[in-house]
């Protein structure tokens, strides 16, 4: 009987981890079939004309960004990591706020800025007085204004990932240069560098994938790329099925990306088996113009993602304040936060099911389930919007024909529809993270749990729960600002008359009202400020 009752609850694991690999997969099947339908006449037209151009953008805009955000993060997180001068405690955590402007709202503050009669005219009107001085602004608007927008945005991938690395290189290594004669440069791009490999790439591809599904700074900007010719495809020309074939070519584009980065690596090993590896190293004090420098540089990067933006959308805010007046703040501040709590309740309560479900099975069947359905992160936003809607179509017309039913309004245009699509949007970082904390948990304090005769429920809620406890906060504070700042998904997937701060402010800027964006756009990055304020003490606390 015991035994029966054990594979019944080892049975609920499986199929826990089964339906949650099933849901992830939805998207990319949906999205492989497109091939074997019908489009309209459409697809011929775009195969024709703008095709080549959302391709040939899509990789501008990649290079681009990738070129800039690794100046920006490898330089920050190499001078905070090895170098002690003026203002580096403060800025080691200040660079990280540029995760709370969304590239969308940095792309109106840059427009606002440096438009024809914006800020920054008259910011020379004030100065010199009258004049021409249009003609000295330059014009940062299309494929460089989405560039800027976009690294300065999400910089901050590279910036954290890489610094960990830093952080913990062998100090032999780098003694070991100096041994050889290496000057810091050489040091630099022949040890360091070349060490911290695996996290720069690993940063690189989330910025990757973000800058390919990026929908608000590119369409603001009319820089056509694939994820805007998805978008259209499905809301200008009602084509589902070549919104889908755009979507496997943008998927293609990021797997190739992820593959060719794996191939290049071959079997090249970055950790160093020695016991000293991980000793604290002396950083290198800076005076003069050395310190200067690092200071300006950390200051300008921490100055042009943050401060720049958040003045900006402060500016218009406080030059119109009739539009903050207008704002129903009660009704954005209750929708946005009822799609936290729900969001994240259900991306915790299946996190924590399936880690314990590995843990208490041991399954590799089990975690290869586990992985496989995480890789929802890897695809863009409104990939997995248009392939859900289409797989929900597809069901209501072929097999779910309920009568006097409509299965679509459940599940598109609703909130239990979104949450769903966050759910497969996010399950990866709920899923790494409450993963991360179980590893700090040894497997022996589970063994003498049970000796002591805990049942397995009581092992998890008097044991493990209070060791998750920290993760499980820093969890939901990292969804929080995720799903704080989701355009594409919401604007899609939301109920009819149903906002947030991000699409109300995505809504003033399609029709040209920056100066209308500013109120909500400067309410979303006080919330995405505090959330990730939060998010940095406790790192910093569990570091220490």
């Amino acid at each position: 009987m015991e035994i029966e009752l054990l594979e019944k609850r080892i049975n609920i694991w499986y199929l826990s981890s089964l339906i949650i690999s099933i849901i992830v997969a939805i998207p990319v099947v949906v999205i492989s079939s497109s091939f074997f339908e019908n489009t309209s006449e459409y697809s011929i037209i775009l195969r024709e004309t703008f095709l080549l151009d959302y391709i040939f953008n899509s990789l501008i805009l990649l290079i681009g960004v990738l070129s800039l955000t690794s100046v920006i993060g490898i330089g920050c997180a190499y001078l905070i990591s090895f170098y002690d001068f003026t203002g580096a405690n403060f800025f080691k955590w200040a660079l990280i706020l540029s995760f709370a402007i969304p590239a969308y709202i940095y792309s109106y503050s840059l427009s606002a800025f440096f438009e024809n009669y914006g800020t920054a005219y008259s910011i020379l009107r004030g100065i010199f007085g009258e004049g021409n001085h249009n003609l000295y602004i330059p014009k940062l608007d299309g494929m460089l204004g989405a560039i800027i927008a976009i690294s300065f945005s999400i910089f901050g991938y590279v910036y954290v990932l890489t610094r960990v690395s830093f952080h913990y290189q062998s100090q032999n290594l780098i003694d070991l240069g100096k041994n050889l004669g290496f000057s810091k440069k050489k040091t630099f791009l022949k040890i360091i560098l070349p060490a911290a490999r695996p996290s720069i790439v690993a940063g690189l591809s989330l910025v990757a994938m973000e800058t390919l599904s990026d929908f608000g700074s590119v369409s603001f900007f009319g820089v056509s790329t694939l994820t805007t010719g998805i978008y259209n495809a499905w809301i200008a020309f009602d084509d589902l099925t070549l919104a889908n074939r755009l979507s496997f070519y943008l998927l293609i584009f990021i797997f190739g990306l992820l593959i060719l980065e794996n191939i290049s690596r071959q079997k090249a090993q970055y950790h160093s088996p020695s016991k000293d590896s991980l000793k604290t190293k002396n950083k290198i004090k800076l005076y003069g113009y050395k310190s200067a420098f690092a200071f300006i540089f950390c200051f300008l990067v921490f100055f042009i993602s943050f401060i720049f933006p958040v003045v900006q959308m402060g500016y218009w805010t406080y030059l119109f304040p009739k539009y903050l007046f207008e704002l129903n703040l009660i009704n954005l501040l209750s929708n946005t936060l009822i799609l936290v709590f729900f969001s994240c309740s259900l991306l915790i309560a299946f996190g924590i099911l399936s880690n314990y479900g590995n843990r208490i099975t041991k399954s590799k069947f089990l975690q290869i389930l586990t992985t496989f359905s995480i890789s929802g992160y890897a695809m863009p936003g409104i990939i997995l919007a248009v392939a859900y809607i289409t797989f929900i179509s597809y069901l209501d017309e072929n097999l779910l024909q309920l009568k006097n039913y409509n299965i679509k309004s459940l599940f598109i245009g609703s909130i239990f529809g979104l949450i769903l699509v966050y759910f497969i949007r996010f399950y990866s970082l709920a899923n790494n993270g409450i993963k991360a904390g179980y590893l700090k948990i040894n497997y022996s304090i589970d063994e003498s749990a049970y000796l002591l005769g805990y049942s397995k429920i009581k092992t998890f809620n008097k044991i493990h729960l209070p060791y998750l406890k920290n993760s499980i906060f820093l969890v939901i504070i990292l969804l929080s600002i995720e799903i704080v700042k989701e355009l594409p998904i919401t604007l899609i997937m939301r109920p009819f008359n149903f906002d947030t701060f991000a699409t109300t402010a995505y809504a003033y800027a399609s029709q040209d009202l920056l100066e209308a964006a500013a109120a909500p756009a400067i309410m979303l990055i006080l919330i995405s400020s505090a959330f990730i304020l939060i998010t940095s003490k406790l790192i910093l606390k569990d570091q220490q």
